[in-house]
């Protein structure tokens, strides 16, 4: 027999539930207008920096490279740092300009009842620079019920930029929270993040309500413990992700 000889409090915090939840399209709908104004403003950066000559590539151009780098590293971010030379923070700060991002935000209500009601600790753990999530964050009242924000910016592994879906991320993450990852629930809108958290062992949940596809008519795949509509019928569905 092994014995725990850890202290109590490391007990209790091994045993609590830890929930990570992003923002973009599960806290709130992201796609109603916040996602249509970073894909012109993320093109449009790429234009200028693809081109030549002071004339920016067309569109063609920008959205194979866009699809291209989404593919195969899980964030065009990527793909523009390690190809283009581009610098992260200028990438992120042009991505994410706004005339009025207070009026773009949409979310249903009950959210801060909703999080009262989830039994343990909370991080919001969102690819989506700091100062945009914090604005949302802030807007919706939110940002008090998490013990932690870890935004794009914080995700580095071996001083390399690691955003989600990143396996080297997520055990980090686990290693840092000193929580086993049975313990770790993701609540998220990206399936290929799903996926890489139930890889390393997380319990995972998906939400779907903000997708502009199908994905509302699509079966569950295996590495989804819980699909919902809404976050809000996550507090009906515990006993799935235990």
């Amino acid at each position: 027999m092994v014995m725990d000889t850890g202290s109590k409090k490391t007990r209790g915090k091994r045993n609590t539930a830890l929930w990570l939840f992003d923002l973009d399209n599960t806290l709130h709908n992201a796609s109603h207008a916040i996602f249509p104004a970073i894909h012109v403003n993320m093109n449009a950066f790429m234009a200028r920096t693809l081109g030549s000559g002071g004339v920016d590539a067309d569109v063609a151009t920008v959205n194979a490279v866009r699809e291209n780098y989404w593919r195969r590293y899980g964030a065009t971010l990527l793909g523009m740092v390690k190809h283009h030379q581009v610098r992260p923070e200028d990438f992120l700060r042009e991505a994410h300009r706004f005339d009025d991002l207070l009026g773009m935000i949409r979310a249903e209500r009950g959210l801060i009842n909703l999080l009262k009601r989830l039994p343990g600790r909370k991080i919001l753990l969102t690819n989506a620079p700091l100062r945009y999530s914090g604005d949302v964050m802030r807007h919706l009242r939110l940002q008090r019920h998490f013990g932690k924000h870890i935004s794009i910016e914080s995700m580095h592994v071996h001083r390399q930029l690691r955003p989600k879906p990143s396996r080297h991320l997520l055990r980090q993450l686990i290693a840092r929270e000193k929580v086993p990852a049975r313990r770790c629930i993701l609540v998220e809108d990206t399936i290929a993040n799903l996926r890489a958290a139930k890889w390393v062992g997380m319990r995972t949940a998906w939400v779907t309500q903000y997708l502009k596809d199908q994905s509302n008519t699509i079966k569950r795949p295996n590495y989804v413990d819980v699909k919902v509509k809404s976050v809000r019928q996550l507090s009906k569905n515990l006993h799935r992700l235990r």
